[in-house]
């Protein structure tokens, strides 16, 4: 937990993309009207979960005023309220809501994180600020020692994870796996899923449901125990 703990100083303080840095202080300070008198966290936001999780969930990028404002990943949106739902339903979570860092969510046997940890304009990164941000999620699954199932919420993140795959050795298929939702790969001690993400995109036009990411989540946990 300290070498999570550490790690999230080290992610919290980068400045590494000029444009990202711009724009998550820009949100900051314009703000959302029914947020306008709270306090955004404005900076990079780290992974957060159990230490000995087994299940790892990545996402694109926190929201302008989502996790940039709250400063925990899939925080105060709405697509957080559909992720930790369907959390909550699987057993992974302690409760079904998420709007403050400090709130009393707790997650079990699960880490939920993103490839890019500012928020970009338009919720689109550059293939470079994904380039820079590799390191941390890199940096975070070498502390998961018992992380061995990935869910993959989106195409960006599964591709960006079969990346990381491939540069840590790993035998990843070729062709590459194609993602699509319920998607399935079997990369060295790994098992990749895909699903789609929980954006208001795909939840409003019933694109994803929560039966869907259900049962994602509820395979997810059964590869997690057959590798105990």
């Amino acid at each position: 937990m300290s070498e999570l703990r550490a790690l999230a100083g080290q992610i919290h303080s980068c400045r590494r993309c000029p444009r990202l840095v711009a724009w998550r202080a820009e949100a900051a300070l314009t703000k959302r009207a029914a947020y306008r008198d709270e306090t955004y966290w404005g900076r990079p936001v780290a992974g957060f979960g159990d230490p000995q999780a087994r299940v790892v969930l990545v996402g694109l990028a926190p929201a302008a005023h989502g996790g940039n404002r709250t400063g925990r990943v899939f925080t105060g949106d709405r697509s957080g309220d559909f992720l930790f739902g369907a959390l909550h339903r699987a057993g992974f979570a302690n409760q079904a809501e998420s709007r403050q860092r400090d709130d009393g969510l707790e997650l079990q046997d699960a880490f939920v994180t993103a490839i890019v940890r500012c928020a970009p304009p338009a919720n689109r990164p550059t293939a470079q600020e994904r380039v820079e941000c590799q390191q941390w999620l890199e940096a975070e699954l070498d502390l998961l020692p018992q992380a061995r199932v990935a869910v993959a919420l989106g195409g960006e993140a599964w591709r960006q994870l079969l990346r990381v795959f491939r540069e840590r050795g790993l035998a990843v298929p070729r062709p590459a796996p194609r993602f699509g939702h319920g998607a399935e790969a079997a990369i060295g001690s790994w098992t990749l899923l895909g699903a789609y993400h929980p954006s208001q995109q795909n939840t409003f036009t019933g694109r994803l449901t929560p039966a869907m990411l259900d049962d994602v989540l509820i395979r997810a946990r059964e590869l997690a125990c057959d590798s105990a």
